[in-house]
Order: C-alpha cells, then structure tokens, then sequence
C-alpha cells in the first residue's frame, strides 16, 4: 500500500507542473506533442525529416537516458534550438524535467513545440507532460502486436506512426494487423504509414503537423487522452 500511495503524490505532483505547463503553452497558442517509442523506432529520424523539411520552426526538448547524440543530431540536421535532457537512468520524462528544459530554448516564435521521450512504452504513459497529445511510433522492425501488448500508450496516444515501411517485407510485418490491432485499443486513433529512409509518407506527416498548428491557433481542442 505504501508503494501505491507513494506513486500517486508523485503523480500528483508530476501532474501539478504539467497543468502549469499546458496553461503557459495554451497561453502561446502553442502545440506541444510527446513523441513516445521503443528504442530504435525512428522518433530521432522523424525530427530530422521534419528540420530538414525547413517548412516549420521548431523547438525541441529530447530526452534519453544517457548521452547527448541525438541532440547533436539535431543540431547537425540544422536546428539549433533543441535541448537534451539526460534522465540520468530515469526511464521517462517527468514535467519538472521538461519545466526545467524550457529555460534552455526558445520558445517564442516557434510554431511547434516537440518532446521526444525517453525510449520505453512503459513508464512514459502514465506522466503528463503537459502536451496537447501523444504520438506513439513503432516500426516494422517490431513485432505487430506491440498495441496489445502495451495498451496503455496506445489508449493515450492520438497518432500512431508505422515507421520504417520500406523493410515490412523482410521483417515479415503485417501493416494491416498493426493497425487493426490498435484501433482496437483505441477506435480514434489515427495513422500514419512512413519510411524516413525513402520519404515515403514524411509528407502526411507534415500536413498532420500543420493541421495541429491551425487548429491551435484557431483555439481548436486538440483530442488527447491522459
């Protein structure tokens, strides 16, 4: 029971910040989205697609447990205002992670701000962070039934992303399963088909992102689920 009661003061808490970070970027109009993941499933590919594409400004936070080399390819991909969060063996991002991070980009101006959590389809679904919704990302690489196997992110998601669509074939991954088996944890799920390698679908993937601007800035409620 102390487990327990622990657990939820600290979500009470998490969850505190992240009602003060959301009423700040609704302030700014500003959409926020949790990019969440497996390892290797391509959310640092993503960003790099969508600097390279020059068509949005951009504020980034990234967040891993070790290391800075994704920001550094972020940096490399042409963004300067991209921040690592080094979690120091925390297995998710936390809102007072993400408060903190602020002060080291620049959020005015930018048409977007993105988090890129630590890599883990776990622990990143149960903190808020104070973004407008959730955009889970699995590859073919991984098995098609990583949906039923982690539900939680996928009910609290809005937008799944199949990643790495050029390789489906050789790693034997039924596109149609994935997909189905998503939309049965979570009917209102949308979808997103993509190779970052080819290309193929990264433009869908802008045109979604530019939906979420104009709506926010028309003052349209983004559908999350926390």
């Amino acid at each position: 029971m102390r487990k327990v009661e622990v657990k939820k003061k600290v979500l009470a808490h998490n969850d505190e910040i992240a009602g003060e970070l959301r009423r700040e970027f609704n302030r700014r109009k500003l959409p926020v989205l949790n990019l969440v993941s497996s390892p290797g499933s391509g959310k640092t590919s993503l960003l790099e697609q969508t600097i390279k594409s020059g068509r949005l400004k951009l504020a980034v936070l990234t967040g891993d447990v070790q290391t800075e080399n994704d920001v550094r390819r972020l940096h490399a991909a042409g963004l300067d205002n991209a921040f690592q969060i080094v979690t120091q063996g925390a297995c998710h991002l936390d809102a007072s992670m993400i408060k903190a991070g602020l002060d080291r980009i620049d959020l005015d101006g930018a048409d977007l701000l993105l988090i890129e959590n630590v890599g883990n389809l776990v622990c990143p679904s149960s903190y808020d962070l104070g973004e407008d919704m959730k955009v889970v990302i699995i590859s073919v690489a991984e098995g098609d039934d990583k949906p039923l196997k982690y539900p939680g992110m996928f009910r609290r998601s809005s937008l799944m992303i199949v990643n790495k669509i050029d390789l489906s074939e050789q790693c034997d991954f039924d596109i149609s399963r994935a997909i189905d088996n998503a939309r049965s944890i979570n009917g209102d799920l949308e979808f997103i088909q993509m190779s970052c390698r080819t290309g193929q679908g990264v433009e869908t993937w802008f045109g979604w992102l530019e939906r979420q601007i104009r709506q926010k800035r028309d003052g349209v409620q983004a559908r999350a689920v926390r």
